[in-house]
Protein backbone atom coordinates (compact mmCIF):
# COMPACT_ATOMS: atom_id res chain seq x y z
CA UNK A 1 0.00 0.00 0.00
CA UNK A 2 1.29 3.45 -0.92
CA UNK A 3 1.66 6.06 1.82
CA UNK A 4 -1.24 8.54 1.84
CA UNK A 5 1.07 11.56 2.28
CA UNK A 6 4.23 12.63 0.47
CA UNK A 7 7.64 11.93 2.00
CA UNK A 8 8.16 15.54 3.16
CA UNK A 9 4.87 15.53 5.05
CA UNK A 10 5.60 12.10 6.56
CA UNK A 11 9.05 13.30 7.66
CA UNK A 12 7.53 16.36 9.34
CA UNK A 13 4.91 14.19 11.06
CA UNK A 14 7.51 11.73 12.34
CA UNK A 15 9.82 14.49 13.58
CA UNK A 16 7.02 15.68 15.84
CA UNK A 17 7.06 12.43 17.82
CA UNK A 18 8.82 13.14 21.07
CA UNK A 19 11.04 10.71 22.96
CA UNK A 20 11.32 12.72 26.18
CA UNK A 21 8.90 14.95 28.06
CA UNK A 22 5.88 13.27 26.51
CA UNK A 23 2.39 14.04 27.84
CA UNK A 24 2.12 10.73 29.74
CA UNK A 25 5.58 11.26 31.24
CA UNK A 26 4.78 14.81 32.31
CA UNK A 27 1.51 13.68 33.86
CA UNK A 28 3.27 11.03 35.93
CA UNK A 29 6.04 13.41 36.98
CA UNK A 30 3.54 16.02 38.16
CA UNK A 31 1.64 13.44 40.20
CA UNK A 32 4.80 12.02 41.81
CA UNK A 33 6.10 15.51 42.57
CA UNK A 34 2.76 16.42 44.20
CA UNK A 35 3.19 13.37 46.47
CA UNK A 36 6.57 14.71 47.60
CA UNK A 37 8.88 12.56 45.47
CA UNK A 38 11.98 14.17 44.01
CA UNK A 39 13.75 12.63 41.06
CA UNK A 40 16.22 12.98 38.24
CA UNK A 41 15.23 12.91 34.59
CA UNK A 42 16.76 10.89 31.76
CA UNK A 43 20.00 10.00 33.57
CA UNK A 44 22.40 9.19 30.72
CA UNK A 45 24.76 7.34 33.07
CA UNK A 46 22.16 4.56 33.39
CA UNK A 47 21.29 2.01 30.68
CA UNK A 48 18.57 3.39 28.42
CA UNK A 49 18.47 6.81 30.14
CA UNK A 50 15.36 6.00 32.22
CA UNK A 51 12.59 8.59 32.17
CA UNK A 52 12.44 9.04 35.94
CA UNK A 53 15.21 8.11 38.39
CA UNK A 54 14.55 8.09 42.13
CA UNK A 55 18.02 7.62 43.68
CA UNK A 56 16.74 7.66 47.28
CA UNK A 57 14.52 4.66 46.50
CA UNK A 58 17.05 3.05 44.13
CA UNK A 59 14.26 2.90 41.57
CA UNK A 60 13.70 3.92 37.97
CA UNK A 61 10.45 4.44 36.12
CA UNK A 62 10.09 3.93 32.39
CA UNK A 63 7.05 5.49 30.72
CA UNK A 64 6.45 3.51 27.55
CA UNK A 65 4.22 4.29 24.61
CA UNK A 66 1.92 1.37 23.82
CA UNK A 67 2.42 1.75 20.05
CA UNK A 68 6.22 2.05 19.95
CA UNK A 69 7.02 -0.46 22.70
CA UNK A 70 4.30 -3.03 21.83
CA UNK A 71 2.10 -3.23 24.91
CA UNK A 72 0.48 -6.66 24.62
CA UNK A 73 -3.31 -6.80 24.30
CA UNK A 74 -3.59 -3.00 24.23
CA UNK A 75 -5.90 -1.26 21.78
CA UNK A 76 -3.19 1.31 21.02
CA UNK A 77 -0.76 -1.36 19.80
CA UNK A 78 -1.63 -1.29 16.12
CA UNK A 79 0.44 -2.28 13.10
CA UNK A 80 0.83 0.21 10.24
CA UNK A 81 -0.41 -1.16 6.93
CA UNK A 82 2.46 0.30 4.91
CA UNK A 83 5.84 -1.45 4.96
CA UNK A 84 4.93 -4.12 7.54
CA UNK A 85 8.40 -5.74 7.35
CA UNK A 86 10.06 -2.45 8.29
CA UNK A 87 7.68 -1.87 11.19
CA UNK A 88 7.99 -5.42 12.51
CA UNK A 89 11.79 -5.04 12.60
CA UNK A 90 11.53 -1.57 14.17
CA UNK A 91 9.15 -2.71 16.90
CA UNK A 92 11.20 -5.85 17.50
CA UNK A 93 14.38 -3.83 18.03
CA UNK A 94 12.53 -1.48 20.41
CA UNK A 95 11.32 -4.41 22.53
CA UNK A 96 14.78 -6.04 22.53
CA UNK A 97 16.42 -2.78 23.59
CA UNK A 98 13.85 -2.32 26.38
CA UNK A 99 14.50 -5.84 27.69
CA UNK A 100 18.27 -5.42 27.51
CA UNK A 101 18.19 -2.08 29.35
CA UNK A 102 15.82 -3.42 31.99
CA UNK A 103 18.13 -6.39 32.61
CA UNK A 104 21.19 -4.11 32.89
CA UNK A 105 19.38 -1.83 35.34
CA UNK A 106 18.37 -4.75 37.55
CA UNK A 107 21.91 -6.16 37.45
CA UNK A 108 23.16 -2.75 38.60
CA UNK A 109 20.84 -2.94 41.62
CA UNK A 110 18.02 -0.69 40.41
CA UNK A 111 14.34 -1.50 40.86
CA UNK A 112 12.37 -0.99 37.65
CA UNK A 113 8.78 0.13 37.10
CA UNK A 114 7.19 0.15 33.67
CA UNK A 115 4.24 2.49 33.23
CA UNK A 116 2.33 2.11 29.98
CA UNK A 117 0.86 5.11 28.21
CA UNK A 118 -2.68 3.65 28.38
CA UNK A 119 -2.51 3.59 32.19
CA UNK A 120 -1.80 7.32 32.18
CA UNK A 121 -4.61 8.17 29.77
CA UNK A 122 -7.24 7.58 32.43
CA UNK A 123 -8.84 10.76 33.70
CA UNK A 124 -8.10 9.81 37.31
CA UNK A 125 -4.61 8.44 37.94
CA UNK A 126 -4.84 8.56 41.74
CA UNK A 127 -5.09 4.76 42.00
CA UNK A 128 -2.02 4.29 39.82
CA UNK A 129 -0.06 6.81 41.88
CA UNK A 130 -1.11 5.07 45.11
CA UNK A 131 0.16 1.76 43.72
CA UNK A 132 3.36 3.47 42.57
CA UNK A 133 3.96 4.96 46.02
CA UNK A 134 3.34 1.57 47.66
CA UNK A 135 5.82 -0.05 45.25
CA UNK A 136 8.45 2.60 45.91
CA UNK A 137 8.18 2.08 49.67
CA UNK A 138 8.26 -1.72 49.32
CA UNK A 139 11.09 -4.13 48.58
CA UNK A 140 9.57 -5.35 45.31
CA UNK A 141 12.09 -5.35 42.48
CA UNK A 142 9.90 -4.75 39.44
CA UNK A 143 6.34 -3.80 38.59
CA UNK A 144 4.31 -2.97 35.51
CA UNK A 145 1.37 -0.54 35.31
CA UNK A 146 -1.23 -1.55 34.39
CA UNK A 147 -0.51 -4.96 35.74
CA UNK A 148 -0.82 -7.59 32.99
CA UNK A 149 -3.81 -9.88 32.86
Amino acid sequence: MVDVVDSGTRSRMMSGIRSTNTKPELRLRRALHAKGFRFKLHDRSLPGSPDIVLPRWRAVIEVRGCFWHRHERCRFTTMPETRPEFWAAKFGSNVERDQRNEKLLREAGWRVAIVWECALRAKNIDELISEMVAWLKSDFQAIEFPTPG
